[in-house]
């Protein structure tokens, strides 16, 4: 209670210091933004202190008088339209057979579709073999994988009004790594294969010395990204995300703790954004100029002498002058010495200060993630003005159809959560055995306001 009670003023403390981040904003979304600035305040219980405060900053919002909750409005990402605003994130599930997409990639991401998100994404899939985490991970690197993926794209496509989206990358020196139930980035007994990296340190101690990539097996890499993306267009998806975070190939050339390179990818910031951004050029050039593409980037590194929330925001800039239509916003798994500060919604600070500094300047959407973990924290954040989109993955795991679950629990019956003709007769909120009416709203402040225990994070969940 007392660390909660120091993060709650911390965070109150560092909103009045970092006031001028807000000042642009329309007066009823300030209004809301100060109030709820410590995060112990909150969309549905400050719905019950002041409900016609919220249900006036609501309709702003909006843009009408019949409000939605806001995690209901329709955002437009790009030229893609979204149904709402909830994107079940990115998430490793290591159940591949030499790269190829299965049964399983069908009914994980196809429940999902089916729960109600506005976007689902893949997990991260890889351009090579030698690019994948484990043995267990996905690619796009052959005809066969991109026809599972294709499969999987129909359904959704098909059964559902959601949209898809594929997160591709590399993992450089962060491969050749056991299943995460086996031990997270633990380096394979067996069977494995050479990492390699921008410079030639390892992620851990424990982990293989990369090899350090020359400028000719960079271009070849290059390439490997703009041939996977090629066929997840072939493949049908909507949106392709660059995967820049958590210590990848790409990230591990951002990071100054792993790139310690003389030549012209390696020095400042400039330098060492210079291979992720000729590798997002060259994708951006191969994907369908009308579908939208993002980039994961790790805001901090969550050490002394790494990427820090000021790199962060000309990171994310760099990206969305060279056309990314938004950024998502993660943290650490660059260095296996981290020390993140964990706690309820613990990224969303650094989402907040790229979406109101970056994000009204250049119009880029801005995706929060990490420990978000309710209903009322999506609203929450996305009413504050903190961000435009929030991607959620335990919360799915644990129930795949959570977003209409929100729905329901919110008594919003609206088109940006439709439930599957199939499933329409269920979608009434089953009874508790109350006999005296509805739930009161406190019951659900209760429900949307309970805290979360974060588990250690799998290789590239970004959950």
């Amino acid at each position: 209670m007392v660390l909660s009670t120091q993060r709650a003023a911390q965070a109150s403390r560092e909103w009045f210091e970092d006031i001028g981040h807000y000042v642009h904003q329309h007066p009823a979304q300030f209004a809301f933004n100060i109030v709820t600035r410590s995060r112990r305040v909150t969309h549905d219980n400050l719905r019950v202190r002041d409900p016609e405060f919220v249900a006036a900053t609501e309709r702003w919002f909006a843009g009408d008088e019949q409000a939605a909750p806001p995690m209901f409005q329709p955002f437009r990402l790009g030229s893609l339209q979204l149904r709402n605003r909830v994107i079940v994130s990115a998430m490793d599930m290591y159940r591949a057979a030499d790269g190829l997409p299965g049964d399983f990639h069908l009914v994980h991401l196809g429940s999902k579709a089916l729960g109600g998100a506005g976007l689902v994404m893949t997990e991260m899939v890889c351009v090579s073999p030698e690019g994948r985490i484990t043995p267990g991970c996905t690619g796009i690197y052959t005809p066969e994988q991109e026809a599972a993926w294709a499969r999987v794209v129909d359904f959704v496509h098909a059964e559902s009004d959601a949209k898809i989206g594929m997160q591709l990358g590399h993992s450089g020196r962060k491969g050749s790594t056991k299943l995460m139930w086996e031990g997270i980035d633990e380096p394979l007994p067996e069977g494995g294969w050479d990492v390699v990296g921008p410079s030639p340190i390892p992620c851990s101690p424990a982990n293989a010395v990369p090899r350090e990539l020359g400028t000719a097996e960079l271009a070849d890499i290059r390439e490997e990204f703009v041939g996977a993306a090629r066929a997840a267009a072939r493949a049908g998806f909507d949106v392709l995300e660059l995967h820049c975070a958590h210590g990848y190939l790409l990230s591990s050339f951002v990071s100054p703790l792993a790139n310690t390179r003389s030549d012209r990818y390696g020095g400042d910031l400039d330098a060492r954004l210079r291979f992720p951004l000729e590798v997002f050029d060259a994708v951006r050039t191969a994907w369908p100029a009308e579908r939208p593409m993002t980039v994961r980037i790790s805001a901090t590194d969550w050490h002394e002498g790494g990427i820090d929330v000021e790199d962060a925001v000309t990171i994310a800039r760099a990206f969305a002058e060279h056309g990314a239509a938004g950024i998502d916003v993660s943290t650490g798994q660059v260095v296996a010495a981290e020390r993140p500060a964990y706690g309820r919604s613990y990224q969303t600070p650094f989402a907040d200060r790229i979406r109101n500094e970056v994000g009204r300047e250049v119009g880029v959407a801005v995706i929060a993630v990490g420990a978000i973990s309710s209903w009322d924290d999506v609203n929450s954040i996305l009413l504050a003005g903190r961000a435009d989109l929030c991607a959620l993955g335990r919360p799915h795991l644990y129930d795949p159809h959570w977003t209409l679950h929100a729905a329901a629990e919110q008594g919003y019956p609206g088109p940006a959560a439709p439930w599957p003709k199939p499933f329409a007769a269920g979608r009434r909120r089953p009874q508790t055995g109350r006999t005296d009416g509805p739930r009161p709203r406190l019951d659900l402040v209760r429900k949307g306001t309970s805290g979360t225990r974060h588990l250690r994070r799998r290789p590239g969940g970004g959950v």
